[in-house]
Protein backbone atom coordinates (compact mmCIF):
# COMPACT_ATOMS: atom_id res chain seq x y z
CA UNK A 1 0.00 0.00 0.00
CA UNK A 2 2.88 2.42 0.70
CA UNK A 3 4.50 1.57 -2.80
CA UNK A 4 0.59 2.39 -4.45
CA UNK A 5 0.65 5.65 -2.52
CA UNK A 6 4.20 6.34 -3.15
CA UNK A 7 3.70 5.79 -6.89
CA UNK A 8 0.29 7.82 -7.14
CA UNK A 9 2.54 10.82 -5.69
CA UNK A 10 5.01 10.07 -8.30
CA UNK A 11 2.56 10.16 -10.99
CA UNK A 12 1.32 13.09 -9.47
CA UNK A 13 4.01 15.40 -9.24
CA UNK A 14 5.21 14.16 -13.10
CA UNK A 15 1.84 15.14 -14.00
CA UNK A 16 2.36 18.76 -13.15
CA UNK A 17 5.91 18.77 -14.52
CA UNK A 18 4.45 17.53 -17.59
CA UNK A 19 1.46 20.06 -17.97
CA UNK A 20 4.06 23.01 -16.43
CA UNK A 21 6.14 21.87 -19.41
CA UNK A 22 3.80 22.07 -22.04
CA UNK A 23 2.56 25.60 -20.87
CA UNK A 24 5.63 26.79 -21.42
CA UNK A 25 6.17 25.04 -24.62
CA UNK A 26 2.62 26.70 -25.67
CA UNK A 27 3.97 30.24 -24.86
CA UNK A 28 7.08 30.05 -27.01
CA UNK A 29 5.17 28.75 -29.98
CA UNK A 30 2.66 31.61 -30.06
CA UNK A 31 4.22 33.56 -33.02
CA UNK A 32 5.40 37.23 -32.78
CA UNK A 33 2.47 39.77 -32.69
CA UNK A 34 1.41 38.49 -30.07
CA UNK A 35 2.03 38.87 -25.80
CA UNK A 36 1.18 38.06 -22.45
CA UNK A 37 -0.81 41.34 -22.29
CA UNK A 38 -4.36 41.31 -24.03
CA UNK A 39 -4.95 39.39 -26.94
CA UNK A 40 -8.30 39.91 -28.05
CA UNK A 41 -10.93 42.44 -27.18
CA UNK A 42 -14.80 43.21 -27.26
CA UNK A 43 -16.34 46.04 -27.76
CA UNK A 44 -13.29 48.71 -27.72
CA UNK A 45 -14.76 50.91 -24.89
CA UNK A 46 -12.41 53.57 -26.05
CA UNK A 47 -12.49 57.16 -24.06
CA UNK A 48 -14.24 57.97 -21.29
CA UNK A 49 -14.91 61.43 -20.81
CA UNK A 50 -15.89 61.23 -17.16
CA UNK A 51 -12.07 60.45 -16.08
CA UNK A 52 -9.41 63.56 -16.23
CA UNK A 53 -6.18 63.12 -17.04
CA UNK A 54 -3.88 63.57 -13.82
CA UNK A 55 -0.24 63.96 -14.26
CA UNK A 56 2.71 63.35 -11.68
CA UNK A 57 6.35 64.00 -11.96
CA UNK A 58 7.98 60.95 -11.34
CA UNK A 59 10.85 61.60 -8.07
CA UNK A 60 13.24 58.86 -9.82
CA UNK A 61 13.89 60.42 -13.41
CA UNK A 62 10.53 58.69 -15.31
CA UNK A 63 9.17 62.36 -16.23
CA UNK A 64 5.26 63.02 -15.78
CA UNK A 65 3.51 60.39 -15.71
CA UNK A 66 -0.19 60.36 -17.25
CA UNK A 67 -2.84 58.53 -14.73
CA UNK A 68 -6.64 58.57 -15.60
CA UNK A 69 -8.78 58.95 -12.72
CA UNK A 70 -12.51 58.22 -12.16
CA UNK A 71 -14.21 59.40 -9.19
CA UNK A 72 -16.56 57.75 -7.18
CA UNK A 73 -20.60 58.04 -8.09
CA UNK A 74 -20.96 59.41 -4.04
CA UNK A 75 -17.59 62.06 -4.61
CA UNK A 76 -15.92 59.78 -1.43
CA UNK A 77 -12.45 59.94 -1.01
CA UNK A 78 -11.72 56.87 0.62
CA UNK A 79 -12.04 54.13 -1.42
CA UNK A 80 -9.49 53.80 -3.70
CA UNK A 81 -8.14 51.14 -6.84
CA UNK A 82 -5.26 51.16 -8.73
CA UNK A 83 -6.16 49.37 -12.67
CA UNK A 84 -2.93 47.97 -14.29
CA UNK A 85 -2.49 47.17 -17.82
CA UNK A 86 -0.69 44.81 -19.23
CA UNK A 87 2.27 44.04 -20.88
CA UNK A 88 0.86 45.89 -24.25
CA UNK A 89 0.63 49.19 -21.94
CA UNK A 90 -0.05 51.92 -24.01
CA UNK A 91 1.14 55.61 -23.68
CA UNK A 92 -2.59 57.47 -24.51
CA UNK A 93 -4.84 55.53 -22.41
CA UNK A 94 -4.80 52.16 -20.07
CA UNK A 95 -6.65 49.13 -21.64
CA UNK A 96 -8.92 49.14 -18.68
CA UNK A 97 -10.11 52.16 -20.07
CA UNK A 98 -9.55 51.37 -24.10
CA UNK A 99 -10.99 48.14 -24.26
CA UNK A 100 -13.58 47.84 -21.54
CA UNK A 101 -15.93 49.43 -19.20
CA UNK A 102 -15.54 48.30 -16.12
CA UNK A 103 -14.59 51.72 -14.60
CA UNK A 104 -18.32 52.45 -14.76
CA UNK A 105 -19.21 49.67 -12.74
CA UNK A 106 -16.28 50.48 -10.24
CA UNK A 107 -17.17 54.09 -9.91
CA UNK A 108 -21.11 53.07 -9.70
CA UNK A 109 -19.45 51.01 -6.07
CA UNK A 110 -18.47 54.12 -4.70
CA UNK A 111 -14.55 53.45 -5.60
CA UNK A 112 -12.40 55.80 -6.88
CA UNK A 113 -10.46 54.16 -10.12
CA UNK A 114 -6.67 54.91 -10.57
CA UNK A 115 -5.59 53.96 -14.23
CA UNK A 116 -1.87 54.14 -14.23
CA UNK A 117 -1.25 55.01 -18.12
CA UNK A 118 2.12 53.51 -20.25
CA UNK A 119 4.78 50.90 -18.38
CA UNK A 120 5.03 48.76 -21.73
CA UNK A 121 6.57 45.23 -20.69
CA UNK A 122 7.84 47.34 -17.20
CA UNK A 123 5.77 44.32 -14.90
CA UNK A 124 5.76 47.90 -12.91
CA UNK A 125 8.89 47.36 -11.20
CA UNK A 126 12.06 49.36 -10.54
CA UNK A 127 14.35 48.17 -12.96
CA UNK A 128 18.06 47.39 -12.87
CA UNK A 129 19.01 49.63 -15.48
CA UNK A 130 17.58 51.18 -18.54
CA UNK A 131 16.41 48.22 -21.27
CA UNK A 132 19.33 47.71 -23.45
CA UNK A 133 21.04 45.36 -25.85
CA UNK A 134 24.59 44.00 -25.77
CA UNK A 135 25.47 47.16 -23.64
CA UNK A 136 23.73 49.47 -26.82
CA UNK A 137 21.42 52.23 -25.38
CA UNK A 138 18.02 52.69 -26.88
CA UNK A 139 17.52 55.24 -30.33
CA UNK A 140 16.52 59.03 -29.58
CA UNK A 141 12.98 58.47 -27.42
CA UNK A 142 12.16 61.02 -25.20
CA UNK A 143 12.54 60.63 -21.61
CA UNK A 144 9.51 60.86 -20.50
CA UNK A 145 6.43 58.86 -20.49
CA UNK A 146 4.42 61.43 -21.93
CA UNK A 147 5.67 60.84 -25.38
CA UNK A 148 4.53 57.93 -27.37
CA UNK A 149 7.82 56.56 -28.33
CA UNK A 150 7.65 54.04 -30.61
CA UNK A 151 4.44 52.02 -30.45
CA UNK A 152 4.15 50.15 -33.31
CA UNK A 153 5.07 47.21 -31.97
CA UNK A 154 2.87 46.60 -29.61
CA UNK A 155 -0.22 47.07 -31.95
CA UNK A 156 1.62 45.52 -34.89
CA UNK A 157 3.28 42.62 -33.38
CA UNK A 158 6.71 44.37 -35.22
CA UNK A 159 8.48 44.23 -31.30
CA UNK A 160 11.33 42.64 -32.35
CA UNK A 161 12.21 44.88 -35.21
CA UNK A 162 12.04 47.81 -31.83
CA UNK A 163 14.78 46.36 -29.79
CA UNK A 164 17.37 49.34 -30.66
CA UNK A 165 14.86 52.11 -30.41
CA UNK A 166 14.08 54.47 -28.50
CA UNK A 167 10.83 55.11 -26.19
CA UNK A 168 9.78 54.58 -22.55
CA UNK A 169 12.05 52.20 -20.27
CA UNK A 170 14.79 52.91 -22.73
CA UNK A 171 15.90 56.32 -22.69
CA UNK A 172 15.73 56.07 -18.84
CA UNK A 173 15.44 53.37 -16.05
CA UNK A 174 11.99 52.51 -15.05
CA UNK A 175 11.02 53.11 -11.65
CA UNK A 176 7.15 52.29 -11.93
CA UNK A 177 7.18 50.80 -8.48
CA UNK A 178 8.93 53.94 -6.93
CA UNK A 179 6.08 55.69 -8.88
CA UNK A 180 2.78 54.02 -7.63
CA UNK A 181 4.11 53.47 -4.36
CA UNK A 182 5.42 57.13 -3.34
CA UNK A 183 5.18 59.80 -5.97
CA UNK A 184 1.32 59.14 -7.59
CA UNK A 185 0.52 57.61 -4.11
CA UNK A 186 1.20 61.14 -2.45
CA UNK A 187 -0.17 63.33 -5.03
CA UNK A 188 -3.46 61.55 -4.80
CA UNK A 189 -3.43 62.35 -1.47
CA UNK A 190 -2.60 65.92 -0.96
CA UNK A 191 -3.90 67.05 -4.13
CA UNK A 192 -7.44 64.98 -4.33
CA UNK A 193 -7.61 63.99 -0.52
CA UNK A 194 -7.53 60.25 -1.64
CA UNK A 195 -7.18 58.07 1.13
CA UNK A 196 -2.95 56.92 0.69
CA UNK A 197 -3.90 53.56 3.08
CA UNK A 198 -6.24 50.63 2.82
CA UNK A 199 -6.48 50.86 -1.12
CA UNK A 200 -7.07 47.86 -3.31
CA UNK A 201 -4.81 46.86 -7.07
CA UNK A 202 -5.72 44.81 -9.45
CA UNK A 203 -4.11 43.83 -13.08
CA UNK A 204 -4.30 41.43 -16.10
CA UNK A 205 -1.58 39.52 -17.24
CA UNK A 206 1.90 41.29 -16.23
CA UNK A 207 -0.53 43.89 -14.12
CA UNK A 208 -1.62 41.08 -11.94
CA UNK A 209 1.63 39.33 -11.09
CA UNK A 210 2.13 43.25 -10.43
CA UNK A 211 -0.93 43.83 -8.23
CA UNK A 212 0.57 40.74 -5.49
CA UNK A 213 4.04 42.41 -6.02
CA UNK A 214 2.60 45.90 -4.41
CA UNK A 215 0.72 44.62 -1.95
CA UNK A 216 3.40 42.10 -0.72
CA UNK A 217 5.63 45.01 -0.25
CA UNK A 218 3.33 48.23 0.46
CA UNK A 219 0.94 46.17 2.62
CA UNK A 220 0.10 49.47 4.25
CA UNK A 221 -0.94 50.92 0.76
CA UNK A 222 -2.48 48.07 -0.47
CA UNK A 223 -5.20 45.71 2.00
CA UNK A 224 -6.39 44.02 -1.57
CA UNK A 225 -4.92 42.59 -4.42
CA UNK A 226 -6.30 41.08 -7.47
CA UNK A 227 -4.87 38.73 -10.34
CA UNK A 228 -6.17 38.02 -13.38
CA UNK A 229 -4.57 35.69 -15.49
CA UNK A 230 -1.18 36.73 -14.21
CA UNK A 231 1.95 35.02 -14.03
CA UNK A 232 2.75 33.79 -10.02
CA UNK A 233 5.20 31.26 -10.44
CA UNK A 234 7.63 33.36 -13.36
CA UNK A 235 11.04 31.38 -12.03
CA UNK A 236 9.48 27.82 -12.68
CA UNK A 237 10.91 26.02 -15.49
CA UNK A 238 10.88 27.73 -18.90
CA UNK A 239 9.26 31.11 -17.57
CA UNK A 240 12.02 33.48 -18.02
CA UNK A 241 12.87 32.38 -21.04
CA UNK A 242 9.06 32.75 -22.36
CA UNK A 243 8.67 36.54 -20.73
CA UNK A 244 12.09 37.15 -22.12
CA UNK A 245 10.58 36.29 -25.92
CA UNK A 246 7.09 38.11 -24.78
CA UNK A 247 8.80 41.35 -23.81
CA UNK A 248 10.88 41.36 -27.08
CA UNK A 249 7.82 41.31 -29.20
CA UNK A 250 5.83 43.76 -26.59
CA UNK A 251 8.04 46.98 -27.53
CA UNK A 252 11.66 45.24 -27.99
CA UNK A 253 12.82 45.24 -23.98
CA UNK A 254 15.43 42.89 -22.40
CA UNK A 255 14.20 40.92 -19.57
CA UNK A 256 18.06 41.03 -18.21
CA UNK A 257 17.79 45.25 -17.84
CA UNK A 258 14.67 44.53 -15.68
CA UNK A 259 16.69 41.91 -12.95
CA UNK A 260 19.31 39.54 -13.82
CA UNK A 261 18.50 35.61 -13.60
CA UNK A 262 18.04 34.21 -9.92
CA UNK A 263 19.27 37.54 -8.39
CA UNK A 264 17.21 39.24 -5.29
CA UNK A 265 15.34 41.38 -7.42
CA UNK A 266 14.46 39.02 -9.35
CA UNK A 267 12.83 36.44 -7.20
CA UNK A 268 11.09 39.41 -5.26
CA UNK A 269 8.90 39.45 -8.08
CA UNK A 270 8.23 35.73 -7.77
CA UNK A 271 4.65 35.79 -6.40
CA UNK A 272 5.59 31.76 -5.38
CA UNK A 273 8.41 33.07 -4.11
CA UNK A 274 6.94 35.96 -1.67
CA UNK A 275 3.84 33.91 -0.98
CA UNK A 276 4.46 34.11 3.02
CA UNK A 277 3.86 37.75 2.78
CA UNK A 278 0.61 38.09 1.38
CA UNK A 279 -0.34 35.40 4.45
CA UNK A 280 1.57 37.08 6.83
CA UNK A 281 0.29 40.74 5.79
CA UNK A 282 -3.61 39.19 5.52
CA UNK A 283 -3.84 40.82 2.21
CA UNK A 284 -7.43 39.79 0.68
CA UNK A 285 -6.83 38.21 -2.83
CA UNK A 286 -8.51 37.69 -5.61
CA UNK A 287 -6.67 34.91 -7.71
CA UNK A 288 -8.22 33.97 -11.23
CA UNK A 289 -7.55 32.41 -14.70
CA UNK A 290 -9.43 30.95 -17.11
CA UNK A 291 -9.60 27.07 -18.70
CA UNK A 292 -7.93 28.08 -22.11
CA UNK A 293 -11.10 26.96 -23.93
CA UNK A 294 -12.95 29.27 -25.37
CA UNK A 295 -16.27 30.11 -24.63
CA UNK A 296 -19.35 32.29 -25.69
CA UNK A 297 -17.43 35.44 -27.19
CA UNK A 298 -14.23 34.11 -27.72
CA UNK A 299 -13.93 33.07 -31.00
CA UNK A 300 -13.66 36.67 -33.11
CA UNK A 301 -11.45 35.56 -35.08
CA UNK A 302 -9.01 32.28 -35.53
CA UNK A 303 -6.38 34.16 -34.50
CA UNK A 304 -7.85 35.46 -31.46
CA UNK A 305 -8.23 31.80 -30.36
CA UNK A 306 -4.95 30.81 -31.50
CA UNK A 307 -3.17 33.24 -29.98
CA UNK A 308 -4.78 33.77 -26.81
CA UNK A 309 -5.24 30.19 -25.95
CA UNK A 310 -1.82 28.72 -25.33
CA UNK A 311 -1.26 32.46 -23.49
CA UNK A 312 -4.20 31.59 -20.81
CA UNK A 313 -3.01 28.01 -20.34
CA UNK A 314 0.46 29.15 -19.60
CA UNK A 315 -1.39 31.64 -16.71
CA UNK A 316 -3.08 29.07 -15.24
CA UNK A 317 -0.74 26.39 -15.24
CA UNK A 318 1.44 29.52 -13.04
CA UNK A 319 -2.00 30.16 -10.94
CA UNK A 320 -2.03 26.66 -9.65
CA UNK A 321 1.11 26.33 -9.15
CA UNK A 322 0.40 29.90 -6.55
CA UNK A 323 -2.94 28.40 -5.20
CA UNK A 324 -0.89 24.81 -4.13
CA UNK A 325 1.66 27.40 -3.23
CA UNK A 326 -0.49 29.47 -0.45
CA UNK A 327 -2.62 26.44 1.06
CA UNK A 328 0.52 25.07 1.74
CA UNK A 329 1.18 27.95 4.18
CA UNK A 330 -1.92 28.06 5.27
CA UNK A 331 -3.07 30.88 3.84
CA UNK A 332 -6.70 31.30 3.98
CA UNK A 333 -6.85 34.87 2.99
CA UNK A 334 -7.82 34.14 -1.04
CA UNK A 335 -10.56 34.38 -3.19
CA UNK A 336 -9.72 31.67 -6.21
CA UNK A 337 -11.92 31.86 -9.22
CA UNK A 338 -11.36 28.96 -12.24
CA UNK A 339 -13.86 29.62 -15.10
CA UNK A 340 -14.75 26.81 -16.94
CA UNK A 341 -14.03 29.06 -20.41
CA UNK A 342 -12.14 31.77 -21.30
CA UNK A 343 -8.63 32.80 -23.14
CA UNK A 344 -6.26 35.50 -22.88
CA UNK A 345 -8.80 38.30 -23.69
CA UNK A 346 -10.54 41.55 -22.09
CA UNK A 347 -14.25 40.22 -22.52
CA UNK A 348 -13.21 37.43 -19.32
CA UNK A 349 -10.92 39.91 -17.56
CA UNK A 350 -13.75 42.44 -17.28
CA UNK A 351 -16.36 40.06 -16.86
CA UNK A 352 -13.73 39.00 -13.80
CA UNK A 353 -14.05 42.47 -12.41
CA UNK A 354 -17.59 42.25 -12.26
CA UNK A 355 -17.63 39.31 -9.95
CA UNK A 356 -14.54 40.59 -7.96
CA UNK A 357 -16.10 43.90 -6.92
CA UNK A 358 -18.40 43.06 -4.25
CA UNK A 359 -15.24 41.50 -2.43
CA UNK A 360 -13.20 44.50 -3.59
CA UNK A 361 -15.62 46.68 -1.64
CA UNK A 362 -15.67 45.49 1.50
CA UNK A 363 -12.14 45.42 1.61
CA UNK A 364 -10.83 48.84 0.92
CA UNK A 365 -11.18 52.13 2.60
Amino acid sequence: MMRGAQERRRRSSGGWVKRSAVGVALALLVPFGVSAAGVAGTANAAFDPSAFDFWVDSSAGMGPVKTRVFRAADGNTDRVVYALDGMRAQPVLNGWENDTDVARALTAANINVVMPVGGESSFYADWASPSTFLGVPGGTGSGSLSSSGSASGSSSGSGAFQLMSGGPGKSYRYTWETFLTQDLRNALRDRLGFRATRNGVFGLSMGGSAALTLAAYHPDQFSFAGSFSGYLNVSAPGMREALRLAMVDAGGYNIDSMALPWSPAWLRMDPFVFAPLLKNNNTRLWVSAASAIPGAGDVTSFMSVIQGMPLEALALVNTRAFQARMLSIGASNVTYDFPATGVHNWQNWAAEVYRMIPDLSNNIG
